[in-house]
Protein backbone atom coordinates (compact mmCIF):
# COMPACT_ATOMS: atom_id res chain seq x y z
CA UNK A 1 0.00 0.00 0.00
CA UNK A 2 1.10 3.53 -0.70
CA UNK A 3 -0.14 6.68 1.03
CA UNK A 4 -0.57 9.97 -0.77
CA UNK A 5 -1.35 13.39 0.61
CA UNK A 6 -4.24 14.65 -1.51
CA UNK A 7 -5.93 18.00 -2.11
CA UNK A 8 -9.26 18.88 -3.71
CA UNK A 9 -9.90 21.93 -5.88
CA UNK A 10 -11.27 23.75 -2.80
CA UNK A 11 -7.94 23.27 -0.99
CA UNK A 12 -9.02 20.61 1.53
CA UNK A 13 -6.17 18.23 2.29
CA UNK A 14 -6.56 14.57 3.25
CA UNK A 15 -4.77 11.24 2.86
CA UNK A 16 -5.52 8.31 0.60
CA UNK A 17 -4.16 4.76 0.56
CA UNK A 18 -3.72 2.95 -2.78
CA UNK A 19 -2.29 -0.34 -3.98
CA UNK A 20 0.03 1.53 -6.34
CA UNK A 21 0.63 4.83 -8.05
CA UNK A 22 -1.12 3.42 -11.13
CA UNK A 23 -4.17 2.55 -9.00
CA UNK A 24 -4.29 6.15 -7.74
CA UNK A 25 -4.04 7.46 -11.32
CA UNK A 26 -6.82 5.16 -12.55
CA UNK A 27 -9.15 6.11 -9.69
CA UNK A 28 -8.36 9.81 -10.13
CA UNK A 29 -9.04 9.66 -13.89
CA UNK A 30 -12.35 7.85 -13.23
CA UNK A 31 -13.18 10.52 -10.59
CA UNK A 32 -13.61 7.78 -7.99
CA UNK A 33 -11.73 9.72 -5.31
CA UNK A 34 -13.82 12.32 -3.51
CA UNK A 35 -12.86 14.87 -0.88
CA UNK A 36 -14.25 13.72 2.49
CA UNK A 37 -14.93 17.37 3.39
CA UNK A 38 -16.85 18.63 0.35
CA UNK A 39 -17.26 15.69 -2.06
CA UNK A 40 -15.22 17.32 -4.84
CA UNK A 41 -13.65 14.81 -7.26
CA UNK A 42 -11.04 17.19 -8.70
CA UNK A 43 -8.25 15.58 -6.68
CA UNK A 44 -4.51 16.16 -7.01
CA UNK A 45 -1.52 14.92 -5.05
CA UNK A 46 -0.42 17.42 -2.43
CA UNK A 47 3.22 17.93 -1.46
CA UNK A 48 4.33 15.67 1.36
CA UNK A 49 7.53 14.94 3.20
CA UNK A 50 9.16 11.63 2.35
CA UNK A 51 8.90 8.87 4.91
CA UNK A 52 12.55 8.05 5.52
CA UNK A 53 13.24 5.48 8.18
CA UNK A 54 15.09 2.33 9.00
CA UNK A 55 14.58 -0.82 6.97
CA UNK A 56 12.52 -2.37 9.78
CA UNK A 57 10.11 0.61 9.63
CA UNK A 58 9.04 -0.15 6.04
CA UNK A 59 6.71 -3.04 6.81
CA UNK A 60 3.62 -0.83 6.52
CA UNK A 61 1.17 0.65 8.98
CA UNK A 62 0.80 -0.94 12.38
CA UNK A 63 -2.50 -2.51 13.45
CA UNK A 64 -3.12 0.53 15.67
CA UNK A 65 -2.55 2.87 12.72
CA UNK A 66 -4.88 0.84 10.52
CA UNK A 67 -7.55 0.86 13.23
CA UNK A 68 -7.18 4.64 13.64
CA UNK A 69 -7.49 5.12 9.86
CA UNK A 70 -10.61 2.93 9.69
CA UNK A 71 -12.16 4.79 12.62
CA UNK A 72 -11.42 8.11 10.91
CA UNK A 73 -12.97 6.80 7.70
CA UNK A 74 -16.08 5.77 9.65
CA UNK A 75 -16.24 9.21 11.27
CA UNK A 76 -15.95 10.92 7.87
CA UNK A 77 -18.69 8.74 6.35
CA UNK A 78 -21.04 9.26 9.30
CA UNK A 79 -20.39 13.01 9.27
CA UNK A 80 -20.68 13.61 5.54
CA UNK A 81 -23.12 11.00 4.26
CA UNK A 82 -26.75 10.06 4.90
CA UNK A 83 -27.51 6.69 6.49
CA UNK A 84 -30.19 4.93 4.40
CA UNK A 85 -30.08 1.49 6.07
CA UNK A 86 -31.41 -1.43 4.08
CA UNK A 87 -32.68 0.99 1.38
CA UNK A 88 -29.10 1.47 0.13
CA UNK A 89 -29.58 -0.18 -3.29
CA UNK A 90 -32.83 1.71 -3.90
CA UNK A 91 -31.33 5.06 -2.89
CA UNK A 92 -28.16 4.46 -4.94
CA UNK A 93 -30.33 3.88 -8.01
CA UNK A 94 -32.39 7.02 -7.33
CA UNK A 95 -29.19 9.07 -7.18
CA UNK A 96 -27.65 7.38 -10.23
CA UNK A 97 -30.74 7.93 -12.38
CA UNK A 98 -31.15 11.56 -11.27
CA UNK A 99 -34.37 11.08 -9.31
CA UNK A 100 -32.79 12.87 -6.34
CA UNK A 101 -29.82 15.21 -6.00
CA UNK A 102 -26.45 13.47 -5.79
CA UNK A 103 -25.21 13.11 -2.23
CA UNK A 104 -23.18 10.63 -0.21
CA UNK A 105 -25.05 7.71 1.30
CA UNK A 106 -24.19 4.63 3.29
CA UNK A 107 -26.15 1.64 4.48
CA UNK A 108 -26.52 -2.08 3.98
CA UNK A 109 -26.73 -4.07 0.76
CA UNK A 110 -26.55 -7.76 0.11
CA UNK A 111 -23.81 -9.20 -2.06
CA UNK A 112 -26.44 -9.72 -4.79
CA UNK A 113 -27.65 -6.10 -4.56
CA UNK A 114 -24.06 -4.83 -4.77
CA UNK A 115 -23.44 -7.01 -7.82
CA UNK A 116 -26.62 -5.76 -9.54
CA UNK A 117 -25.71 -2.13 -8.83
CA UNK A 118 -22.26 -2.68 -10.33
CA UNK A 119 -23.77 -4.28 -13.44
CA UNK A 120 -25.99 -1.20 -13.86
CA UNK A 121 -22.88 0.97 -13.83
CA UNK A 122 -23.47 2.28 -10.32
CA UNK A 123 -20.21 2.48 -8.41
CA UNK A 124 -20.44 1.12 -4.88
CA UNK A 125 -17.84 0.05 -2.39
CA UNK A 126 -17.72 -1.93 0.78
CA UNK A 127 -15.77 -0.58 3.71
CA UNK A 128 -14.75 -2.43 6.86
CA UNK A 129 -17.08 -0.98 9.49
CA UNK A 130 -15.21 -1.56 12.72
CA UNK A 131 -16.57 -0.91 16.18
CA UNK A 132 -15.54 2.31 17.91
CA UNK A 133 -14.60 0.27 20.98
CA UNK A 134 -12.02 -2.46 21.36
CA UNK A 135 -14.62 -4.99 22.52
Amino acid sequence: MIRFALRCAAGHEFEGWFRSGDEFSAQRTAREIACPHCGDTGIEKAPMAPNIGHAHDRSGPTPAQLRAALLEMRRQVETNCDYVGERFAEEARRIHYGEVDAHGIYGEATEQESHELTEEGIKVGRIPWISRTDA
